[in-house]
C-alpha cells in the first residue's frame, strides 16, 4: 500500500516548478546526481505532441547517412537481424491494466496523445534488403496474429516470439517469407494486469538459455505487491524443457536485453519509477547479476528508500545493489544493442547504442533519441554520445519516438524501430568517393 504525501504545493504555478529539472545536476553515468524527493499530489505531464516528418530526416554524425528503410508499419518496436540478413521487426501494443487513481486517469489521457494512432500489428514483419542499398526488396508480413509481440530471438533453426502472455516459438528454414505454423509454447509469462506488458528477449551467447525482462504491475506498489508475484524481474529459460529461474529481482521494467560481445554478460536497459520529481528517478544501463536486488519498489539507485512506500522492508533494502550506469531521469530507454565485430570503427567501436522513447511526466522533455555508450573490458567507460536525434523539433513536438535498437555488422548498419511515425531508420557509414584515375605519364 502507499500513502501519497504532499511536498510541493498544490497551485498550478508550484506543479510546475516542481516539473522543471536543474541543469547542474549530472544524471549520467556511474555515480548520477540524486535531488531530494519531490512528490506531488497531481502529477506534472508534459509529452510532444506528434508532428510528422515532412522532408526533414533524423540526424546523425557527420559521415553517416539515415535513411527510411520501411514505412507504414503498426507500431514496430523490437528488431532482429537472421543469420542470412533477413530484418524481422516486432510491431504491437500491449497492457491494458485498469487505472487505480485520478492520477492514472489524467496520465493516461497525456500519453495517449504522445502515441501513434495506428492500430496495433499483432505481427512481425520480415524486410529483405539483400544488396544493402537502404531499400528492401522484400517487405511482408512473416508471423500474424500473435499477443502483443516484443522481444525476438533466433536459436538453432528456431524464431522466438515474447508475447505478453507467453514466450512462444516457430520453426525456420533459412530464407523463409513467411511462417503459418502454430506457434509452440515454451512457457508462459506473467500476464495479469499487464501495467508494464513489454517482455524483452535475448539469448544467452552459447544459445541454450533465454532470457526474459518482466516489467512491474504499478509505478510502486499501489496496487499491492500479491499482483507483483514475478514482476520486475529477469527470468532465465531452458529453451528446450520450459524451465525457468529467476535471475535478478527488483528491476522495476528491464525493457531490453542484450549480451555484451567481449565478456558474455547479460546487460539490460531499465525504466525507473516516476512521481517524484523531474530528476528522479534515472533510468539505467546495468549488467544483470545473479541473485540481484535492484531496489524496487522500496528503493532506489541502490539504498535511496522510496518513502511512498508502506510498509517498508529494511532487511531487502539492506541488500540492494546500484545500477551499472545512469542515463538520465524519465529518457525511457527502450532499446539496447551492441556493437561487434569494430562495430562502425573509431570512437563507435566498442559499446552500445540505446534508444530512448522520451519523458511524459517532466516539463522539459528528456530522451527522444538514440545515444552510445563507449565500452572498455566489457564495461562502460565514459559519457554517452547523442548518435541519433531530430525527433524533435524546436517547438517541442515529435516526429518521431525510438524504440528498439539493433546493430549488424555483416552489412555495417544500425537499425531503429520509429513507433510514432512507424518507420524503420537505417543509419550506415556513407560511402567514400571513387578514388580518381591515375593521371597518364607525360
Amino acid at each position: 500500500m502507499i500513502r501519497l504525501t504532499m511536498t510541493c504545493a498544490a497551485a498550478l504555478l508550484t506543479l510546475a516548478a516542481c516539473g522543471r529539472s536543474d541543469s547542474s545536476l549530472n544524471q549520467t553515468g556511474a555515480s548520477p546526481d540524486l535531488p531530494g524527493v519531490r512528490e506531488t499530489l497531481t502529477p506534472v505531464l508534459r509529452i510532444a505532441k506528434p508532428t510528422g516528418w515532412g522532408d526533414e530526416l533524423p540526424t546523425v554524425p557527420a559521415g553517416y547517412t539515415v535513411t527510411a528503410m520501411a514505412t507504414g508499419l503498426q507500431i514496430p518496436r523490437q528488431m532482429l537481424v537472421l543469420p542470412n540478413g533477413d530484418i524481422l521487426v516486432a510491431e504491437g501494443r500491449g497492457g491494458g491494466a485498469p487505472a487505480l487513481r485520478p492520477k492514472d486517469v489524467i496520465a493516461g489521457v497525456i500519453k495517449k496523445q504522445g502515441n501513434t494512432q495506428v492500430e496495433s500489428g499483432n505481427r512481425i514483419t520480415l524486410l529483405r534488403d539483400a544488396n544493402n542499398d537502404g531499400r528492401p526488396e522484400v517487405q511482408s508480413v512473416f508471423i500474424d496474429n500473435l499477443n502483443a509481440p516484443y522481444g525476438l530471438a533466433f536459436v538453432d533453426g528456431y524464431i522466438y516470439v515474447a508475447n505478453q502472455d507467453a514466450l512462444v516459438r516457430f520453426p525456420y528454414q533459412t530464407g523463409q517469407t513467411r511462417i503459418t505454423a502454430a506457434p509452440e509454447e515454451v512457457t508462459k509469462l506473467p500476464s495479469q494486469l499487464n501495467h508494464h506488458w513489454t517482455k524483452a528477449l535475448t539469448a544467452s551467447a552459447d544459445g541454450q538459455t533465454l532470457y526474459v525482462g518482466i516489467g512491474s504491475n504499478s509505478n510502486v506498489g499501489e496496487r499491492g505487491m500479491a499482483v507483483e508475484e514475478e514482476r520486475a524481474v529477469v527470468w532465465a529459460i531452458d529453451r528446450t524443457t520450459g524451465a525457468r529461474r529467476t535471475v535478478a529481482t527488483g528491476i522495476r521494467n528491464p525493457t531490453a536485453l542484450a549480451i555484451e560481445p567481449t565478456t558474455s554478460t547479460l546487460w539490460a536497459v531499465v525504466n525507473e519509477r516516476d512521481e517524484i520529481g523531474p530528476q528522479l528517478v534515472p533510468d539505467y544501463l546495468t549488467s544483470v547479476r545473479e541473485g540481484a536486488f535492484y531496489g524496487w519498489p522500496y528503493s532506489y539507485w541502490g539504498k535511496n528508500v522510496d518513502p511512498r512506500v508502506h510498509p517498508q522492508n529494511p532487511e531487502l533494502v539492506a541488500t540492494a545493489i546500484a545500477p551499472d550506469y545512469a542515463l538520465g531521469s524519465h529518457v525511457a530507454a527502450l532499446g539496447l544493442s551492441f556493437a561487434t565485430q569494430g562495430g562502425f570503427g573509431g570512437s563507435f567501436s566498442q559499446g552500445a547504442f540505446i534508444g530512448q522513447h522520451g519523458s511524459w511526466n517532466r516539463q522539459d522533455l528528456s530522451g527522444y533519441k538514440v545515444v552510445w555508450v563507449p565500452f572498455a573490458n566489457g564495461r562502460p567507460n565514459g559519457e554517452p554520445v547523442d548518435f541519433v536525434t531530430g525527433f524533435l523539433t524546436a517547438d517541442g513536438r515529435a516526429r518521431g519516438r525510438p524504440v528498439g535498437v539493433v546493430f549488424d555488422p555483416a552489412k555495417r548498419i544500425l537499425l531503429v524501430a520509429d513507433d510514432l511515425s512507424n518507420t524503420v531508420w537505417r543509419i550506415a557509414p556513407r560511402a567514400a568517393p571513387a578514388a580518381a584515375a591515375p593521371t597518364p605519364a607525360q
